[in-house]
Order: structure tokens, then sequence, then C-alpha cells
């Protein structure tokens, strides 16, 4: 049976609120597009010698990952409060310096049974827009280690 591609709409991306008194995880709103690339941050050692007849050689000695998120700006229409995802990336996360700068993320496909989670940093991205668009936003979580996996649940 041949694979079908499924729809970049799919995708789910949430934050952690590591303040909250439980487990809180804040699903990011606005997304029109993001770009997932698995090789940021790789690192490679050259491991040409004479012995490699002219061919190069290399062995990877660092991997790495981020994810790049853009979308709109959105705030509640009730309370004029930004989406919740959002703002936690904005002012809470990005505020963070040092050992305090990393929290958990995780992200599937909607069609997914399992999250891919990360341990990360974030760089907010720039926010804007003209006269009759939307206003921006957009972030960049960079993984920290390695990724885990958890079950989705109910």
């Amino acid at each position: 049976m041949a694979g079908r591609p499924i729809d970049a709409r799919g995708w789910i991306f949430e934050v952690q609120d590591i303040d909250a008194e439980d487990e809180s995880w804040l699903p990011i709103a606005g997304l029109t597009t993001f770009t997932h690339a698995p090789g940021e941050n790789e690192e490679t050692a050259d491991t040409t010698s004479f012995e490699s007849d002219g061919a190069y050689e290399q062995d990877v000695m660092q991997r790495g990952a981020s994810i790049s998120l853009e979308g709109q700006y959105r705030v509640d229409r009730a309370s004029k409060e930004q989406d919740p995802g959002q703002a936690y990336i904005d002012r809470t996360w990005a505020e963070r310096l040092g050992i305090e700068s990393r929290n958990p993320v995780r992200w599937r496909h909607s069609m997914q049974t399992a999250w891919v989670v990360w341990e990360a940093t974030v760089t907010p991205g720039e926010q804007g827009g003209g006269t009759n668009e939307k206003t921006s936003w957009s972030a960049t979580i960079t993984r920290c280690g390695k990724a885990t996996a958890a079950a989705v649940t109910p």
C-alpha cells in the first residue's frame, strides 16, 4: 500500500507550564507554518586521512535540532489576553537565563499516538504586520539533549 502525504495543519505543538501545580501543557495557537530542522547544531569531525584515497570522511560528534514556529499573534476577544501558549513563551520562558532557560515542549501530528518531547531553549521571533495584515508571531525552539517520547493520553 502506498503512503499518503499528511496535512501540515495536523501538527500540534505544546509548551509545559513548569510553574503550574499540576502538569500543565499549553497548546500554542495561531500557527500557520513550522519548520523542523533535525540537523541544526550538528558538529562533525573531519576524519579524512591519506588512507581515504582522496575521498572525504567524517564522524558526527554532536547532534541537534530546532523547530521554528510562525503564525498569528492571538488574543482572547473577551479578556484581551494573549494566547496562553504564546504568552508563556513570550513573557515567561523567553525571560529566563542560565540553567533556568530550559523548558519542556512536545509536538506530534494528530494521527500519531506519541508525543516527541524535548527539553529546549527558546528564541522569540519578530512580530509585525502591515496596514491590512494580522500581527505575526514566531519563536525558534532549540533541543537540548536527546528527544524522548510520551504516550498521548485522553
